[in-house]
């Protein structure tokens, strides 16, 4: 099945964050846009994440270590670490969680 990713529904998560879902039977895919100097709060969920930058610089904090991420970058999320990011610029970025988001539908 092909879908058109402009044509999904966006959703703003928080202030300045806004993303776009595919779900699949065991993973959910996010196409986020964060505008400069969004905040993501510290949490932590059951899924395991990746997340990839396409555009921007993206800084993400894992378990209190910090990594700056640029495009072509990805950071692997382990499920139940605490993690919160930081967009240092505009930024678009691919996220991968499995399993499925069900709070994402």
């Amino acid at each position: 099945m092909i879908q058109d990713i402009s044509n999904i529904p966006q959703k703003e998560l928080l202030p300045g964050i806004k993303a776009r879902f595919v779900h699949t039977k065991n993973n959910t895919i996010g196409y986020v846009e964060l505008n400069a100097g969004a905040l993501l709060p510290e949490h932590s969920h059951i899924h395991e994440q990746t997340t990839q930058v396409i555009e921007g610089q993206l800084e993400l904090t894992v378990e209190g270590v910090t990594h700056t991420l640029n495009p072509g970058q990805v950071l692997i999320i382990p499920s139940n670490l605490a993690h919160s990011a930081k967009a240092l610029s505009f930024c678009r970025v691919t996220d991968v969680f499995s399993p499925v988001r069900e709070d994402y539908k």
